[in-house]
């Protein structure tokens, strides 16, 4: 099997000697080696030496084709093509751009070879310290003008010493490039090996490593210079390039930029939107993409068709010059990503040449099942942990909801597809955290300040803010997100202020708590009786379902009341309501009281309470979601469970405006509010 040696053993090799990447394979049972092709000559050009060469491309399959293939690493780097030409070394990009200049150690390797007329195919690679192509290694290495970490894996050869060797079969060329580069002594010049095992051994062992795929080669095939199906490549986790067409603002601690929006090339409908990523950036990164952004501002959007409004809320336009690698879990019926995650820049590929990459479909052998290439976005450490967010998941295929089979670091990968959603809710509040270390059928508890226990990335506040106690925490960024989820968090609970006017609360929550017993029908016509009293009192009020039960209401205010009087006010209203229906509703916690009945929980609007906040999952059966919406939305709700993990996403997507527009803390408590209700303010 692969092995994180598997491109780091040849460091520790003996200087020669090919420098091969060693066999994945190795300690199983090899499949059958490909039967020889008949031994074909060099052809001596009939044209001149070609200046320029189109490099092979290979086509995105879901599976194999039958037929007899070699395997090879699908390296995490740069494709690179040299022309050696009249003691001249040249090396162009896959689209012509000459990096000659950029790769001057590379150059001197490749000059010490004393060949003419020859050309290499290959492909430069940083790796890091586990020996793991690393692409925003490479990036840095370019950037910081550090050429010398950069290697160049060679897997092809389509001239040597002036012959064509174009037509001759896969085998005899890489033969040829295989004993070439056996006569160097360069450590910057490696043999890409290839790989006689079954492509679901590859595959499954290259995603353990978190490699990004696999490429395979037709045995026999010629080097046409041009994408066909004699080379396919078979990916671990979804990954391509797309356009940078703006970024929105950063929130919490992030700077430069919270995320960018991406967009494909289509030939009918121009650049097509294609969703945002808002993670996998270090800070080094995000200063980069600022100072590359900047100038390419503009006013209106680059895209083909018009975004939402919820979808162009806050966003800087840009024009369409940038093109970025990105990670991510799948595509949306709609062509939006699910679960991206920022690789690096590409700048050996124009903006013009990025399309949308869809896996073509192959007839498999009979005796060959489909490659299992489930997709993930992050990274399998050297201790067998999974990298989400810049952090390392422990035990990352551990269920936490038996219902839906859903394993820890797949809840980890779903907080960081939403950070730019939930985040705005978690932003200076202070955070209580449901954890549930075995998931939600063991033991859950809550945490609300940061006690002794050390959660990656998680904010730690002024402990003045809660005297008597270790500091409140806050949540502010994805990798904090993550944090928490490692630590064995599945709920998010915040307060009703912020850490900055901590003892003036800027909203309260009504927490309509059914009766178990009660249809959901009964849910909609509370809800709506209660909205219809805050109306009365000339309240703003908005809805989130509460991924349990029953329904959150939410009424902002302007900071000015303090918890005492906010409490009140609310407990006042839940008491007013009852007084008027109590048939449907109670004020008065219990299950007794509330039989057939709806609980209007206000006892959450005490200093050191907390709500749920939006877009939280709950750690209940199915891992629901506690989700905003939209006033017109209540009447065709289903569920207050409607939205899970696995189906919100197309909800984010659909959307065309935001169900909280016109939020805003401006409504005050008035002495006509407590008259009208038939109390007295404390």
């Amino acid at each position: 099997m692969l092995t994180s040696t598997t491109l780091h053993r040849s460091n520790r090799a003996h200087v020669g000697a090919g420098r091969s990447t060693p066999d994945p394979a190795k300690g199983k049972a090899k499949a059958a080696a490909p039967k020889a092709a008949t031994k074909k000559k060099p052809v001596k050009s009939k044209t001149v030496f070609p200046d320029a060469l189109s490099p092979q491309l290979a086509t995105l399959v879901d599976a194999p084709p039958a037929g007899e293939w070699l395997y090879e690493i699908k390296f995490d780097g740069y494709r690179m093509l040299t022309r050696i030409q009249k003691g001249e070394v040249r090396l162009f990009t896959r689209n012509g751009n000459d990096w000659t200049e950029r790769l001057p150690e590379l150059v001197k390797a490749l000059g010490a070879l004393k060949l003419q007329g020859s050309w290499f195919d290959g492909e430069a690679v940083v790796l890091d310290e586990q020996g793991l192509p690393d692409f925003q290694g490479l990036q840095n290495a370019f950037d910081e003008g550090r050429s010398k970490k950069i290697l160049y894996y060679l897997f092809d050869m389509p001239f040597l010493s002036g012959e064509d060797l174009r037509e001759l079969p896969l085998e005899q060329r890489r033969d040829a490039l295989k004993q070439v580069l056996d006569s160097q002594c360069s450590r910057l010049l490696r043999y890409s090996d290839d790989f006689q095992a079954g492509h679901q051994d590859i595959v499954a062992s290259a995603a353990a490593m978190g490699l990004e795929g696999v490429i395979g080669k037709r045995v026999g095939s010629a080097y046409v210079g041009k994408r066909n199906a004699d080379w396919i490549k078979l990916k671990c986790r979804l990954r391509q390039e797309f356009v940078i067409v703006g970024y929105t603002a950063p929130q919490g601690s992030r700077s430069a930029f919270g995320a960018l929006l991406l967009a494909v090339n289509d030939d009918k409908q121009g650049l097509v939107y294609a969703g945002r990523v808002g993670t996998g950036f270090t800070e080094q990164t995000l200063k980069q993409l600022q100072k590359k952004l900047q100038p390419l501002q503009r006013e209106g959007s680059p895209l083909g068709s018009k975004l939402s409004s919820a979808q162009a809320r806050g966003v800087q336009w840009v024009e369409p010059h940038q093109v970025c690698e990105v990670e991510f879990a799948q595509w949306t019926r709609e062509g939006i990503l699910r679960q991206a995650a920022f690789i690096g820049l590409r700048s050996d590929k124009p903006a013009s040449d990025v399309v949308r990459e869809e896996a073509q479909p192959a007839k498999v052998a009979d005796h060959t099942k489909a490659a299992s290439t489930a997709p993930r976005t992050g990274k399998k450490t050297a201790k067998g942990r999974v990298d989400v967010a810049g952090t390392g998941i422990s035990h990352p295929d551990r269920v936490i909801d038996g219902k839906t089979g859903t394993k820890k670091v797949e809840l980890a990968q779903f907080y960081q597809s939403i950070a730019e959603w939930i985040l705005p809710h978690l932003n200076k509040r202070p955070v209580a955290l449901l954890r549930c270390p075995e998931g939600i059928d063991g033991e859950q508890f809550f945490q609300k300040h940061a006690e002794h226990l050390a959660i990656p990335h998680i904010r730690q506040l002024d402990p003045t803010l809660d005297p008597g106690h270790a500091a409140l925490m806050e949540i502010d960024s994805p990798e904090a997100l993550v944090g928490a989820v490692q630590m064995g968090t599945i709920e998010l609970h915040t307060w009703a202020a912020t850490r900055d006017r901590i003892e003036t609360p800027d909203h309260f929550v009504l927490d309509l708590d059914p009766d178990p017993a009660l249809p959901w029908r009964s849910m909609i016509e509370a809800t709506q009786m209660v909205l219809a009293v805050l109306e009365e009192l000339g309240l703003e009020a908005f809805l989130k379902t509460s991924g349990g039960k029953g329904m959150h209401i939410i009424v902002p205010l302007a900071r000015q009341a303090d918890w005492d009087t906010v409490k009140a006010f609310s407990k006042a209203i839940a008491e007013f309501v009852s007084r008027q229906l109590p048939e449907r509703f109670t004020a008065t916690m219990g299950p007794k009281n509330r039989v057939g009945k709806i609980f209007i929980d206000y006892l959450r609007n005490s200093r050191g309470g907390s709500t749920v906040t939006a877009y939280s999952v709950r750690a209940r059966p199915g891992l629901p979601v506690s989700v905003p919406i939209a006033l017109d939305e209540l009447a065709g709700l289903t569920s207050s469970a409607q939205w899970d993990i696995n189906n919100l996403e197309a909800r984010l997507n659909q959307l065309k405006d935001d169900p909280w527009a016109g939020y805003s803390n401006r409504r005050k408590i008035t002495q006509k509010m407590w008259k009208q209700l038939g109390a007295k303010r404390p």
